[in-house]
């Protein structure tokens, strides 16, 4: 049987729908990181059947709305001392600011590059975001 230690300080992506942790792992840019990562692919899970976990030594900032847009099954636990000190259950998130581009090639958003695009979600089960510039509707794709 594979055995993964516990991390002393760091970080646990939880519960990420089996197939979804390598896409999580490349939208976080993690290959980038100079920090210990493993990534777990198809672990036995009660909750999913199977499921993939990246964990991440020392301390990583990342983006929970990137990851509510990725996978809103996730939970972040946060690990200090080896011992877990907060758990976070991700959501989809309400609004995104600079996560997705306008599909409408008109829009501000795409000429100028002072303009951070923002989005307010329409539709959880489509993922349809509509544009506060030019109330566009555009789908977040994985």
């Amino acid at each position: 049987m594979l055995e993964v230690k516990q991390i002393e300080k760091g970080i646990v992506i939880d519960h990420i729908k089996s197939g979804n942790g390598l896409k999580i792992f490349n939208k976080l840019m993690l290959n980038k990181s100079k920090k210990p990562i493993v990534l777990l692919m198809n672990v036995e899970s009660k909750l999913l059947g199977k499921k993939d976990i990246i964990k991440i030594e020392n301390s990583f900032d990342i983006d929970l709305n990137l990851l509510g847009l990725l996978d809103d099954n996730i939970t972040v636990n946060y690990i200090e001392n080896g011992k877990l000190t907060l758990k976070k259950k991700i959501t989809i998130p309400k609004e995104v600011k600079g996560l997705i581009k306008c599909k409408n090639p008109r829009c501000i958003t795409n000429s100028d590059s002072y303009v951070e695009p923002l989005f307010k979600l329409l539709s959880k089960d489509t993922l349809e975001y509509k544009c506060s510039f030019c109330e566009e509707i555009t789908k977040y794709e994985l």
